[in-house]
């Protein structure tokens, strides 16, 4: 009888190498016959919950037993592997359609506010449409929420994975997956999930050199997702440094210099703590996204070089994607023999990663980017106003192109990002003309109600209230509906607003909050003005759509009056 022995990395690849080798040792002082080729073999013993990443185990006997038990007594291990070894039958078959199916699903954004929530409503929605028991895990801002159980998972039938930056799903493994965006399963739900039935496949965490990389990874990769993933780690740092910064400037522009008071105990929580971490934490948890755990480390030391050379969040960029890659070519192509295997992820791959980011920082890419950087303060600080109002437009117009999808996300990315150079004023002018589309929405039900069915000017109201939050995508409801007239109203209306937010000279301190942040003293240096340019972005996007807006039909009303 040929016997060929595995183990599952994906939870504890060290522990997994110490059972394979134990068990091995085991097998030989037995004289048990043993294959490294798993066709030729008669039985299969996995220590591990889960078969092998690519492993056919179709037509073989096969036993799964623990990596304790295989530590602690290989030779009982093997030997109730031979007597309990049963015909492989594999778990997740491909689902029923005409059945109820038991369905996980997470979602994640970048920011962790609105897409979250919306797309894990969407799915509920749409899922008790079909007859399906559905359980959404949201991934949000204010950490996990309903939270999916072993028992759930052990249950499930599929899980979907709707998320815009990287999330840890090695809890799923062995199961059928099916991976989209936060604004496909919001706004095409019927589709993704029709398309989740067809599609999904079972995933398997990659063991051996990380143990939390995902064979899904080529699926979810991509330049975007990895920067969007290292900027929501980034937001909450800003967030706090930059509102730490506003209200010790309440107490006077001097009053920071002062050591020992509070103005200076604020301006060094913010200034030189929090907001000295931000791109730290933006190069290291792009460099996570790419390759897991492996790359935190270089992506934090590459970040904290970015900042020590000048280089800052363009430094801060480059870095993150620099270790990522490096670390996850060394994981991937670095063989080493199975006794080393375990060094890899803790050893071998930080430490080379680790001197190839540091060395290229501070000998290649530092001091350009520092130099770049440089340059770009200095023509944002320096600019003429004709240049401030065009600039102002442009952001403004992109916040309001795609509420919360990738041109919304790229002109945010970019404000958050200038806030490492003490630059605020774009900032200032992403936000104002991001809260115009909601607040449109909601005025425009307001003023042309007769356009509007009663459920529509229910969302109008519920569109008002997001928009005061800085909820781009509380106008997704009208501009998936009527996009032809909705979004070029919030087109124009936005980069006015970004165009008059950068004339009158308004700088903005924190990267969210709405209009909630002029509670906070310090936040804005020009309130008044601040909320004249929201106001008249969002009066001509609201009066703009209400006039192209046409009535809804008596088809339509029935129609939305049977969804409410």
């Amino acid at each position: 009888m040929k016997i060929f022995i595995t183990a599952s990395h994906q939870q504890a690849p060290a522990a997994a190498w110490l059972a394979l080798d134990a068990l091995k040792m085991s097998a030989a002082a037995q004289a048990l016959t043993l294959t490294e080729s798993l066709s030729d073999s008669d039985v299969v013993i996995v220590a591990g919950a889960h078969a092998p990443a690519d492993a056919d185990l179709t037509g073989k006997k096969v036993y799964f037993g623990s990596l304790e038990s295989a530590i602690q007594d290989p030779a009982e291990f093997l030997k109730q592997a031979q007597q309990q070894a049963t015909l492989y039958t594999p778990v997740d078959q491909p689902a029923d359609t005409s059945a109820t199916l038991s369905v996980l699903a997470v979602t994640a954004c970048p920011t962790g506010v609105a897409h979250t929530y919306m797309s894990a409503e969407a799915l509920e929605a749409e899922a008790k449409k079909r007859g399906w028991d559905i359980k959404v895990e949201t991934r949000g801002s204010v950490g996990v929420g309903n939270e999916i159980t072993p028992e759930e998972i052990a249950k499930a039938d599929l899980v979907i994975v709707a998320a815009d930056i990287e999330v840890n799903v090695d809890k799923f493994a062995g199961k059928r997956m099916y991976r989209t965006s936060t604004s496909a399963a919001l706004k095409k739900t019927a589709q993704e999930m029709d398309k989740a039935q067809k599609e999904a496949s079972i995933f398997t965490p990659q063991g051996g050199s990380s143990g939390t990389q995902s064979s899904g990874k080529s699926e979810k990769g991509g330049v975007y997702r990895h920067l969007l993933t290292g900027v929501s780690y980034m937001l909450p740092m800003v967030v706090a440094g930059g509102l730490c910064t506003a209200l010790s400037f309440a107490f006077g522009l001097d009053a920071s210099n002062v050591e020992g008071s509070l103005a200076w105990a604020l301006s060094l929580l913010g200034g030189q703590t929090a907001l000295g971490l931000m791109v730290p934490v933006l190069s290291g948890y792009i460099a996570y996204s790419i390759a897991d755990r492996t790359g935190l480390t270089p992506g934090l030391v590459g970040g904290v070089l970015a900042t020590t050379l000048g280089a800052g969040f363009l430094g801060g960029i480059i870095s993150g994607f620099l270790a990522g890659y490096s670390a996850h070519f060394i994981s991937t192509r670095l063989k080493l023999p199975q006794t080393m295997e375990a060094l890899k992820p803790i050893l071998i791959v930080p430490l080379i990663s680790t001197l190839i980011t540091g060395l290229a920082m501070i000998y290649v890419i530092g001091h350009p980017v520092a130099w770049l950087m440089d340059s770009l303060t200095h023509w944002l600080n320096t600019m003429g106003t004709t240049n401030a109002v065009i600039l102002g437009a442009i952001l403004g117009a992109m916040m309001c192109t795609d509420m919360g999808g990738p041109v919304n996300k790229a002109a945010y990315a970019f404000g958050v990002g200038l806030l490492s150079s003490q630059t605020y004023a774009p900032m200032a002018a992403i936000m104002a003309a991001g809260m115009v589309p909601p607040l449109a929405m909601g005025i425009a039900t307001l003023i042309a109600k007769h356009k509007f069915v009663p459920a529509e000017r229910e969302a109008g109201k519920a569109s008002f209230v997001l928009g005061l939050c800085f909820i781009s995508e509380g106008a997704i409801p009208f501009a998936a509906k009527d996009p032809v007239r909705v979004l070029p109203s919030c087109i124009i209306g936005g980069a006015i607003t970004g165009a008059l937010s950068m004339y009158f000279g308004i700088h903005l301190m924190a990267p969210h909050g709405g209009l909630f942040v002029l509670l906070i003293p310090g936040a804005i240096n020009h309130v008044l003005m601040y909320l004249v340019a929201i106001i008249i972005g969002t009066l001509v996007s609201g009066i703009l759509y209400a006039l192209l807006k046409k009535a809804s039909t008596q088809e339509a009303q029935k129609e939305m009056a049977s969804l409410s």
